[in-house]
């Protein structure tokens, strides 16, 4: 039996088609944000977010394939090469620093993070917000993104094309977000990818990528005090 059986790989990939355009049309931000506070409404999207890219393809996974462990580690969910893991997180996280510090100095992006404006009121709720972040949001992401459609894709298709599958629907995941990160998203695919495939894990990847969008919030929280404050 293959790392990644057909059957089980056929049917997880079929969920995750009907989970993409679940949270892109019922379980939106902005459909949730119109009809409640944007602090309840994006737990809940997180909520949602978690359940359709994670907990369904993992009970998918372990209720369909004989082996889910190995399923699961030809997935990238195992520390993999994790020397050459954490030389790219030293790199990547840099530079996802940088990338943040430009992105909280546009007005287009400063409209659109952190996905809740209520949740900038104290620090305790940034808190609070940021850990259903990074664990109800970036985790699920990297699963499935770089994870269960892009690891399976590899030794059929090729590294090449399987890149640029998984790149194309995470990009345009961001359709409705400004240009600047839909491109950043563009590049960003590629990148990942390569960090996932070079050292057969998702998580540095997923350290990289979730430090972008944390960070940026944070420094984003700090515009918004400094000026609440009167400083510039």
């Amino acid at each position: 039996m293959g790392l990644f059986p057909e059957a089980v790989t056929a049917v997880v990939f079929v969920w995750l088609a009907v989970a993409f355009g679940l949270m892109i049309t019922v379980f939106h931000l902005r459909r949730l944000a119109a009809r409640m506070p944007d602090d309840r409404a994006s737990r809940l999207y997180f909520l949602f977010f978690f359940g359709t890219f994670l907990a369904v393809p993992l009970a998918l996974i372990g209720l369909g394939s004989a082996e889910p462990g190995r399923f699961l580690a030809a997935s990238g969910f195992t520390p993999g090469k994790w020397r050459l893991g954490l030389v790219l997180t030293a790199i990547g996280v840099p530079l996802a620093l940088l990338s943040s510090f430009i992105g909280s100095r546009d007005p287009v992006m400063q409209a659109q993070y952190p996905f809740s404006k209520l949740a900038c009121a104290t620090p305790k709720k940034l808190v609070v917000h940021e850990l259903f972040y990074f664990f109800l949001y970036y985790c699920p992401w990297e699963f499935a993104f770089r994870g269960l459609l892009f690891f399976p894709l590899v030794p059929t298709l090729g590294l090449v094309p399987a890149l640029a599958i998984q790149t194309a629907l995470s990009t345009l995941y961001h359709i409705g977000h400004p240009d600047t990160e839909v491109f950043a998203a563009l590049g960003a695919g590629f990148a990942f990818g390569l960090i996932a495939f070079a050292t057969g894990s998702l998580l540095y990847s997923l350290i990289i990528h979730a430090f972008v969008g944390i960070s940026l919030d944070i420094l984003l929280y700090r515009r918004i005090h400094r000026r609440l404050a009167g400083h510039a």
